[in-house]
């Protein structure tokens, strides 16, 4: 418990763990591309071609007039806010370093493969879908994260699985392919907390990785600090009111036999203003397979993934950690 971040009032200095070496210090961004913004409003076929433009460009956009309510946004960007502000005393219970369990509140990043700490504190809830009974195994301080919580998530799976529609339709498989079994686990939702950092150009708050799920939706508050690597740079993520960031995870680009590309990104401190965001994956069940699609594999364009569970999956994952050309590596043939 003493290792997490934002239990202390604040961090007069880095602390030596936290201090990256030279050559993995974070450079300075000199990319000017911007992130597609989709306006889910739109026609439909204006919609779908944006979406498929954007996941082929970029691995990455953003989508605003998705249907979830602004309230929703707001109660959300709120109650997590007030949990991070919580005393020391008042969130311990749920503070564990153990990664096999689904609920828990823990410091740094689960994927460390150097001795290094990440600027972060995370909250991580799994969400049934419905919610359900799942709540329950929430933190119940602040009095309404729950209610707020099942109110936010399950309209934003709902626009996961409407964008993964969408992409069905743009690349020839039917609309329900990701339906079931490959889009039947539990939602996790991360709760991110960056606080001030008294040395940002020392550290990181998450390391340069890939997700590990089908699809993410990212709701990064007003404070910048997502970074997306494009092109050897890193594109800085503008904020914009009341959006979702999407980007696909390594599942989606093996389903995709590499149509969609599962992109690194990585997240920032600054030394002014704590940053909270709050990022929800949409997972398949433990024992799914999953492989290329049999619809885009043919003459000339054969399978560049093996089929793998996602149990087998995650074993490998937590192995070889979440740089994107070690988990390629481990699975393409």
């Amino acid at each position: 418990m003493e290792n997490l971040l934002s239990s202390a009032p604040s961090h007069a200095t880095l602390p030596g763990r936290f201090v990256f070496p030279p050559e993995q210090r974070p450079p300075a961004s000199t990319c000017t591309v911007s992130l597609p913004v989709i306006d889910l409003s739109r026609g439909r076929d204006e919609v779908r071609r944006a979406v498929l433009d954007a996941g082929k460009e970029l691995g990455f956009f953003q989508v605003v007039n998705h249907g979830v309510s602004a309230e929703a946004i707001r109660d959300m960007e709120a109650v997590c806010e007030e949990f991070f502000r919580l005393p020391a005393a008042d969130k311990a219970p749920f503070y564990s370093e153990d990664t096999g369990k689904p609920n828990r509140l823990f410091s740094s990043t689960t994927y460390e493969i150097g001795g290094e700490k990440y600027w972060r504190d995370c909250l991580r809830l799994a969400c049934g879908s419905p919610v359900g009974d799942t709540k329950n195994d929430w933190p119940d301080n602040p009095q309404k994260l729950r209610e707020v919580v099942e109110k936010f998530v399950e309209p934003t799976r709902g626009v996961g699985m409407e964008l993964l529609r969408l992409l069905c339709e743009g690349m020839g498989l039917r609309p329900d392919y990701f339906e079931g079994d490959l889009t039947g686990g539990h939602v996790i939702i991360n709760v991110n907390h960056y606080p001030p950092c008294p040395a940002p150009g020392l550290t990181l708050g998450l390391p340069p990785h890939c997700d590990r799920n089908l699809i993410t939706l990212l709701l990064q508050g007003a404070v910048q600090g997502l970074q997306v690597s494009y092109k050897g740079d890193w594109i800085n993520v503008e904020p914009v009111p009341n959006a979702f960031v999407v980007n696909f995870g390594h599942l989606l680009e093996i389903a995709t036999n590499g149509i969609l590309k599962s992109i690194e990104h990585r997240a920032m401190t600054n030394a002014a203003v704590a940053r909270t965001s709050v990022a929800t994956f949409i997972m398949p069940a433990p024992d799914c397979l999953i492989g290329p699609a049999e619809e885009l594999v043919g003459e000339g364009n054969p399978a560049r993934y093996r089929s793998v569970t996602f149990d087998e999956f995650m074993r490998v994952y937590k192995i070889v950690g979440a740089r994107r050309e070690n988990v390629e590596k481990a699975f393409k043939l």
